[in-house]
């Protein structure tokens, strides 16, 4: 199985550099395209818990 990708991507190198490009174009432009918190929040999370103590 290995064999046979290695053996294609040596005959079709315009093909695997196309593909190539498009994944590296595809990251950049995600990497753009992600939103960035400026200020994240960072504060604990709180939970309150109510419970019937006997006595």
């Amino acid at each position: 199985m290995i064999e046979k990708i290695i053996e294609y991507s040596a005959r079709n190198r315009v093909i695997i550099l196309m593909l190539f490009g498009l994944i590296i174009s595809a990251g950049i432009w995600s990497v753009y395209k992600t939103p960035v918190d400026a200020i994240p929040d960072l504060s604990d999370n709180q939970v309150i818990v109510f419970t019937d103590y006997p006595g």
